[in-house]
């Protein structure tokens, strides 16, 4: 009696915008946190707290977006680039091509003959195709999407940044750096969490890594807002 099988569930296709939203919103919380603490630690007033949050949280966000974009868009050219010089050779040459990539199913186990017959029903049904998957190993799943990575980050780092400016315009003025680094400890611990649990990894693992090197940031902003202290 046969049963049916619900397809597998897999991760990869989710790298690129992952990455992007989880770098973004640490990043964000951990930053502008620094930024709160730092300054609350200073002695400053509430609203010099409140608009160095605010701007943090604009600047960080564009650079974001701005770092993101320019380093996914070179990925993008590198591979656009291949991918032009691969359908020059297919043209060119096809059938050294062709043996390049019965070699390379060969070099994965293959028998010559089964090789041969795969490499030339692939080359066939989409010869470029075949050549980006497994000779340059760029697939449809893991192409660098410039656009989406810049928005992914922009908006993750917004989104984590919200934590600590909330708390500053909400927090009593004395309580600022106190009430800040609490709530960043929380929200990395979040953020860690569901970061490796959308990644497949272990999410106490994932929450403790972040939220350890968030507790360092904030007691190296702290310690810098102590030394340049301005209450006096």
């Amino acid at each position: 009696m046969s049963r049916s099988r619900h397809p597998e569930v897999h991760r990869s296709d989710r790298v690129g915008w992952l990455r992007a939203a989880v770098l973004g919103a640490n990043d964000g919380i951990v930053s502008v946190a620094g930024l709160v603490v730092g300054i609350a630690a200073s002695g400053a007033s509430a609203s010099t707290i409140l608009a160095t949050g605010i701007a943090g949280t604009v600047a960080g966000a564009m650079s974001m977006a701005a770092g993101e974009y320019v380093s996914v868009q070179s990925q993008a050219d590198t591979e656009r680039a291949d991918l032009a010089v691969e359908k020059r050779e297919l043209h060119d040459d096809p059938h050294s091509e062709l043996e390049e990539l019965a070699a390379i199913y060969r070099h994965r186990g293959l028998s010559p003959e089964l090789a041969h017959e795969v490499a030339t029903q692939l080359t066939a049904h989409d010869a470029l195709g075949a050549h980006a998957r497994d000779e340059l190993g760029i697939t449809e799943e893991l192409r660098a999407r410039p656009m989406q990575a810049a928005l992914a980050s922009a908006g993750a780092f917004i989104s984590g940044a919200a934590l600590p400016v909330l708390t500053a315009l909400l927090a009593p003025h004395a309580l600022v750096g106190q009430a800040t680094t609490v709530v960043t400890l929380l929200g990395l611990c979040l953020t860690g969490t569901l970061a490796a649990h959308a990644g497949g990894a272990p999410r106490l693992r994932g929450a403790l890594r972040v939220t350890f090197w968030g507790a360092i940031a904030m007691a190296a902003a702290a310690l810098v807002g102590q030394l340049f202290n301005v209450a006096g």
